[in-house]
């Protein structure tokens, strides 16, 4: 069959452009047409389009296609969805305070995020608002979501951009600012507020319709709806978390560093060993306090369940925590969860009917409370030891618990209530260990505890398992889901919390991670995940990994902790003898 001859003609330039989206279908509009307008289209959800994955690339919904592309919508069940959405809210609340409250001197501070959704902030330069005042700032809200203002877009050089926050008191933006390496600063404007651009925002207010203000003395909390969801969450009471995060508070004061621009000048000026030995001090002094208090119970604590989300730390802090204990006279004797794995064919399934490792099911529960009643009562018991490679227990070793002796469990579901509910409850003691960081780029833009603990995991994958970044963020959302069913609605059940995070933490692990994510190729799904974590450890400066010491919680990620290979002296197989004084 002879082949088809191709004709070269002259032809008009095209005027107009196609996107390609996932289902297949190709929509074409006049060039420079917003890729919002594409999206609308394609969105099969009832979750609103909130930007758009333009050839791998996250946009915002008024960026002008200039060129054929592929696309698919994000809204809010997709995470850079809702990490675009809450920045824009609070820029919505800053501009209502700015307009109800124009005194230079009064500013909107967020604190921390909320468990049912939203932030906790406060306010400086005035009294706190009153449940009156808050009313009135939620009706102009609604009024500038009503009017659907635009969010306006600028670029200031960075001498002008440094002068408007000098003049706007703006302290925290100026620290943060004075080493920025462009010569040119991106703002957003609405209405009389202004604040930098730190990542995509949406184009006007009219999408951020999910809000509310809810009075929360000494502050108020900023209610948004929680990722994949339209409506607000019902309030929670999460009195022992606020308590972390207001200790949490007290050792930044203590330390002298708020923000990242604090940090970065810290450093420059000499100051890392400072942070890093107080730091340590303070997770020492915390670690002495709840092992007092675990042993100052009337009732003796005969078992200690950790738990926490991954890459929190809950290895070394255990592993601290015994060290504790015998230094207080307890002997601890850890058992590993793992361990009591039911055989894999009897492992639950997931949605897809692939097996769920990390649901509560998947543990031989009865065996397991078996054996701690054992355990307590003093008797022999020989504990499994799972074999991973085959997919069932085998026998282990054959222990006995004297008179000094404690269980030291940690595993994803030490907080749950269903794990041991034949164990004596007087006799449990509960910790729940997190990240949870405080510190912010500036007064409006906290750093997510969970951006802290991807980064951790990222950098000890890669040293412990050789695992690359993309592998890690692959994981990363199937590990997110199993905290948000499995860990943090039993938070509140924990005795005890403790703070696994460090100031300066993000300073250290930069080095070791921005090789790690820069090996994160432009086609690859995670490419936009990698290439967000890139900017936001570009705020920071390095900080050696080898100044920090070798006890630190931050060892268990980058390497050489002095308790990696620690292991209390196992149970005894007769009972524990008391030593003779003197």
């Amino acid at each position: 069959m002879a082949s088809q001859e191709i004709v070269v003609r002259a032809c008009e330039p095209r005027q107009d452009v196609q996107v390609r989206l996932p289902d297949g279908q190709t929509l074409c509009a006049p060039l420079g047409t917003p890729i919002g307008q594409f999206l609308e289209r394609a969105n099969d959800s009832e979750l609103p389009v909130v930007a758009g994955l333009v050839e791998n690339q996250l946009r915002e919904l008024d960026w002008p296609v200039e060129h054929d592309c592929s696309a698919r919508p994000v809204t809010l069940a997709d995470e850079p969805g809702y990490r675009l959405y809450q920045p824009s809210a609070i820029l919505l609340f800053e501009a209502a305070i700015r307009e109800l409250y124009p005194q230079a001197q009064v500013k909107l501070e967020v604190e921390h995020s909320v468990p049912f959704g939203g932030l906790f902030c406060e306010i400086s330069g005035r009294r706190p608002f009153t449940s009156r005042e808050l009313e009135q700032l939620e009706r102009r809200m609604a009024e500038l979501v009503e009017a659907d203002e635009p969010i306006q877009r600028e670029t200031l050089a960075l001498e002008e951009a440094l002068r408007l926050f000098r003049e706007a008191g703006e302290e925290d933006r100026l620290r943060l600012f004075q080493a920025y390496s462009s010569k040119e600063v991106c703002l957003r404007r609405l209405g009389l507020a202004t604040i930098p651009a730190y990542g995509p925002l949406l184009p006007s207010t009219g999408k951020i319709k999910h809000f509310a203000l809810l009075h929360h003395p000494p502050g108020f909390i900023l209610r948004l709806p929680q990722r994949n969801q339209l409506q607000l969450s019902p309030v929670q009471r999460y009195p022992k978390l606020a308590r972390v995060f207001n200790e949490y508070s007290r050792w930044l004061d203590l330390l002298g560093v708020h923000d990242v621009g604090g940090l970065n000048l810290a450093l420059a000026g000499g100051r890392g060993r400072e942070l890093m030995l107080v730091g340590e001090a303070l997770h020492s002094q915390r670690i002495a306090e709840i092992a007092a208090e675990i042993c100052a119970r009337p009732e003796p604590v005969k078992l200690v369940l950790i738990a926490g989300p991954t890459s929190s730390g809950k290895t070394s802090f255990s592993r601290r925590l015994a060290v504790q204990l015998l230094a207080n006279g307890r002997r601890p004797f850890p058992l590993s969860l793992d361990d009591y794995f039911l055989p894999r064919g009897r492992s639950p399934r997931d949605a897809e009917g692939r097996p769920d490792f990390e649901a509560l099911e998947a543990l031989d529960l009865e065996l397991l409370n078996k054996h701690l009643l054992a355990l307590l009562k003093g008797r022999r018991v020989t504990i499994p030891r799972y074999n991973f490679l085959l997919g069932r227990s085998e026998a282990g070793p054959t222990v006995r618990l004297g008179r000094g002796h404690i269980l030291l469990i940690e595993g994803l579901h030490g907080l749950n209530p269903a794990l041991v509910p034949q164990v004596p409850q007087e006799s449990v003691f509960r910790i729940y260990v997190s990240a949870v960081a405080q510190l912010r780029l500036d007064r409006l833009t906290r750093i997510p505890t969970t951006d802290t603990r991807l980064i951790r995991r990222i950098v000890r994958d890669s040293r412990e398992r050789g695992s690359d970044a993309q592998r890690t963020l692959e994981q990363w959302p199937s590990v997110r889901h199993g905290e948000e069913q499995y860990v943090f609605p039993y938070q509140e059940n924990a005795d005890a919390m403790f703070n696994s995070a460090l100031p300066h933490e993000l300073a250290v692990l930069k080095p070791l991670a921005e090789p790690l994510l820069r090996q994160v190729e432009p086609d690859s799904p995670q490419y936009p995940e990698a290439r967000r974590l890139l900017q936001l450890l570009s705020w920071l400066s390095p900080c050696p990994p080898e100044l920090v010491p070798e006890e630190s919680v931050l060892r268990e990620f980058i390497g050489g902790s002095v308790v990696a290979d620690f292991t209390p002296t196992p149970a005894w197989p007769g009972p524990l003898k008391a030593r003779p004084r003197g």
